[in-house]
Formats: C-alpha cells, structure tokens, sequence
C-alpha cells in the first residue's frame, strides 16, 4: 500500500523536517455526552493514525466540562468504541476535570492580568451587547471592574455562593472584533451539577473554548486536529496559549467533517432519535453510531477502509452512503460463510420425489476458500423458497421460478413448477414441482442449460427465526433540507420478519458473527436472540442485477408487486 497523504500529514512532516516539532503528540478529544458515530470514526482514525505512523502517540482525553449532559455509560462506550476500531491510548487516558485546579489557577492568572473579569450581565443583555456579523458589540459596564473585585467575585462564584446564570467569567479582548469569538468570551459558568468524576467539588466549569487549548499544552500536544467549524476558534485557541504560562504551544489545524448521505450525524438530533423513541437505543442499528454499526454487523475494518478512502481535506463535501456499503461487502466477501436462510418462504413440493425420505447433500462454505470446506445440508419432498423467486405472470427478463420454467436448487436439482396450489382466498400456498433425479449437484448430463439458481432451506430441519431488514433511517439524501429533520424520517427503516427459516448450521452463529446468506446479503446474530429463537440483522444487502432490471421497466415491476402482493 502506498504511502497516505493528505494536507495533515504534509503539516506534520513539513513541521518534523523543520523542526518545528521534534516528535508528533495528538490526541482525540470527545465530549461524554452521547456515543460515538461515524464521524467521531474518521477523527478517531486521523489522529491515532498519523500519531502512528510518525512514531508518536496519540492521547483519549475527554471533554468532561459540562456535568449537566455527561453520564458515565457515555465514557465506557466511547473507550470501548476507541479500541473496536483498533486504537489503543496505552497510559495516556486524560480528562480535562484532571486538570480544573490548574485551570481555575490560570482563569485567575488572566484576572490578575486584567484579561479576565467576572459579568453578571443578564444572559439576554449579554447576547444583543455581543453586536452582530455586521454591527460592532458593545462593552459591558463590568468590563472596568478592578481586578481585586473579579478576584473576590470569581472566588465566591467558586464556593457556590451564586446561583446558576448569575455570573461568568469572560475574558477581555475585543468587543469590535470581526470574529464573534474574540468578543469578550465566556470561560467559567456557574453550573450547580454532580460531575461523573469530581462530584460536587465544582461549582464552576471551564468552557470548551478555555479548556481545551490550554489541556493539549498540559498534554504537549503538537498538533491539535479539529474539524472546520473550529477555525474561527482558532484565533481564541492562540490568544489563551500566548496570555498564559502553559508548558508548550501546541497549534491547531482543521479538516473537513464528514457528510454522509440520507445520513444526520449531528449529535443533538442523534440524542433526540434516542429520546424521544424514534429508535430503540443508541445502539439502534439504524443508527450511525459506532455501536449501532457494530451491532449491524459493520465490520471494523470496513469503517477504516471507508475513511482511508474517503481521505481528508479541507473542503466541505458530501460523501454517497454507497460508499460505505462498498467498502462493508468487500470487506465482508472474503469473512463471511456462506449459508441459505428464506426469509419470506413458499413452500415447494416435489411430487416425484418419495414422501418421507430425505438424503444429505454437501454444500461449500464459501466459494473463494476451499480450506472453508463443506456442510451438509438436507434434502426432502418440502422445500422453501422465496417468494419473490416464483410469479405466476413473469416479466420479460424474470429467469426465476414460473409455471412450466425448470430452474436450478442450489447444490441440489433442476425442478420444474407444474402446478399451484392456493388456499380458501386464493392466496398461493405452496408450489407443485417434479424434480431431474439425474441433475443432482445441479449439472445435467445432457447438458441443458438454466437461467437461474435459487436458494431454498428443507422442511424437514429448517430453523425458524427473525430477520430485521435495516435501511436509511433517513429517506432524503439531505434530511432536514426543508426543516425539520424528523419530517424526512423514514418509515420503512427497519422491517422485521419473523417467519422466516434457515438452514440449520445458522443456529449455532454466535454473536455479531458475519454470515452471508446467499442471494440475500450480509447478516450477523443479534444479542436479542435466544436459544431457540435466533434474530439476524442485515448489515447490507448484495448488489442486485434484478433491481436494476426492475428499475428499468416500471410497468412490468408494477405487476410483478401486484402479484407478490397476493401472498401477503
């Protein structure tokens, strides 16, 4: 594999040949306030990645300065998530609340600077004195306090002496300035809230803006990777590093975030999807959570792949969701056993074959590894097939099952359809085949052709079980371009199926282990299963030549649902 690069890795190596840094230090620094998802996967990979391969480290430190929305379940995931993807921070696991005291030391340092003061502006006031994109703000009458009443102040807001909103310390810079950042910028707030690790020591919390430039110095960080909405922070992020005594000058750079197509990876909507029940958890597997994908059967391997592909830049783009899909099956393809499962069945009776018997025939475990070997798998009178492989009124370009067309079973015979069989409404129930006893492994001797394969599982031993089909939680490539973006949800999601039927070897898969079903797609067991009623979710389906049949003649798929709809 060649060697990766892109603008960040230029910046690290043009910084090590120039000596501007002497080793690389990065670190990845999440907020625990929900779990990760896949854009977190692309930070994730970036800063463990190029901490790697330039001999450095990389820290996990998180962003534990809002008690209010952290929860400890949120900081075991993310290090579990961490280490799915395959990164390790070895000793360098850091918080920013190990750092409050030193923190709260500096706050004062600038104080006594006269580059901090305490406001109690009135929260409204303070936001229309803050001016516009075009208008100038104005200074707020606290600005002039001498600095041993900020000192007293910020001490007492400190020992809780004032209620939450009251006051808050905000630094001294420039209330004309074009960037809205530098225009005297909150850094402590008062929050009267039990923090996951310090308890009820705190009453005052740092802002992210104050914490986190002056945590990657305490850290030594060299290069501190953020995303693009970060870069009009950046001129706060040097200001702090300049006015205070930090032990090193780390520098910021900024990539791209990723979009993803019908894809939303913004973490408050993510939350809102959890709570307000619009998905089962955060481990949803409709969810692009690092825990959902996982829980789908997505592969590590594949989330890194996608991200190696994808690349980085500075440049907003957004990337197709197939390319995600791409990157699962080709990881997948070379993993995954393949297996036989019916997941909407109709029956099939060969009526020349003998009532009672059956017979074991051998089926490959996957076709690009013979050291995979075989399985035996069985035969008999009954047989399902898919439903959609038979219609009655085929179109032109349907090579499946339909009343006198001879098809191939996989790892089986050729069988013919000579009659249906419909129940009291006149719903199909079950199919009337005979069978070429001389085609057995599917090849006849004769040397006639059939244009199709079908998959199938045996009456006699077929394990029942339920199948959740997962699609785009979201049904616009752009949710939420007209508004709200629970208004592009899509209802058709997630479908569950619970009469389906597998092959008996798929009752012994274990957790999260990927299998192929064949013609159907990529599926993995789920923890909801028991011991006699396993639960599959499909990770991604198989490219299908028949969709794009389908697509292309409108009408006749019309007709083919008309008539699947009479199965149902």
């Amino acid at each position: 594999m060649s060697e990766t690069s892109d603008f960040i890795r230029e910046i690290v190596r043009a910084d090590l040949a120039a000596g501007r840094a002497r080793t690389v230090v990065t670190r990845f620094p999440p907020e625990p306030n929900g779990y990760l998802h896949i854009g977190h996967a692309k930070s994730i990979c970036l800063n463990f990645g190029v901490a790697a391969e330039f001999g450095g480290t990389c820290h996990l430190r998180f962003d534990d300065t809002n008690p209010v929305k952290e929860e400890q379940e949120f900081i075991d995931s993310i290090q579990q998530d961490v280490r799915w993807l395959g990164f390790d921070w070895g000793e360098h696991l850091h918080f920013a609340s190990d750092y409050f005291e030193q923190l709260y030391e500096w706050a004062e340092h600038l104080i006594r600077a006269g580059l901090a003061y305490v406001d109690d502006t009135a929260p409204e006031a303070m936001r229309a004195q803050r001016g516009t994109l075009t208008e100038p703000g104005q200074n707020s009458p606290n600005r002039y306090r001498p600095v041993e009443e900020n000192l007293d102040l910020f001490r007492r807001m400190r020992s809780g002496e004032f209620p939450n909103g009251a006051r808050v310390l905000r630094a001294k810079i420039d209330m004309t300035s074009g960037n809205m950042n530098l225009r005297d910028p909150v850094l402590y707030r008062i929050l009267h809230a039990h923090h996951p690790r310090t308890g009820d020591k705190w009453r005052i919390y740092p802002t992210y803006d104050f914490a986190h430039g002056q945590s990657d110095a305490i850290e030594h960080i060299t290069h501190s990777i953020c995303t693009l909405e970060f870069e009009d922070h950046k001129p706060l992020y040097d200001w702090l590093i300049e006015n205070l005594p930090v032990p090193s000058r780390p520098r910021q750079y900024e990539f791209a975030r990723l979009n993803i197509s019908y894809t939303v990876l913004s973490k408050r909507i993510l939350t809102r999807l959890v709570s307000e029940n619009h998905v089962t958890g955060w481990d949803d597997p409709r969810m692009p959570t690092l825990a959902g994908l996982r829980r789908r059967g997505v592969p590590a391997l594949a989330l890194r792949e996608f991200v190696r592909r994808i690349g980085v830049a500075r440049a907003y783009s957004t990337v197709d969701v197939q390319q995600l899909d791409a990157a699962i099956r080709e990881v997948l393809n070379p993993l995954a056993a393949r297996r036989m499962a019916v997941l909407r069945p109709l029956k099939l009776i060969i009526e020349n074959y003998p009532a009672g018997q059956t017979e074991t025939l051998q089926a490959i475990n996957h076709p690009d590894d013979p050291s995979a070997g075989t399985r035996p798998i069985t035969f008999g009178r009954e047989i399902y097939i898919e439903q959609d492989d038979f219609l009655e009124d085929p179109p032109k370009k349907f090579f499946r099952l339909s009343p006198g067309r001879e098809v191939r079973l996989r790892y089986g015979y050729f069988v013919t359809c000579i009659g249906i069989e419909r129940d009291s409404s006149g719903a199909i129930a079950a199919l009337r085949c005979t069978y070429d006893p001389a085609t057995k492994g599917g090849n006849a001797p004769d040397g006639r052709k059939v244009q199709a394969t079908l998959h199938w599982v045996a009456a006699a031993d077929a394990v029942k079980a339920e199948v959740r089909l997962y699609d785009h939680l979201f049904n616009r490539p752009a949710p939420g371009a007209d508004g709200d973006v629970m208004a592009d949800l899509n209802p058709a999601s997630r479908e569950i199926l619970t009469l389906c039927l597998l092959e008996p070897a798929l009752a012994s898969a274990t957790e999260g282990e990927a299998v192929q079903f064949e013609r159907l797609g990529y599926f993995c067991r789920d923890r909801d299963s028991t011991g006699n009623h396993p639960v599959f979710n499909r990770t991604v389906a198989l490219r299908d030549t028949w969709a794009k049949v389908q697509a292309e003649t409108p009408k006749q798929v019309a007709a083919a649902r008309k008539e699947l709809s009479r199965w149902n």
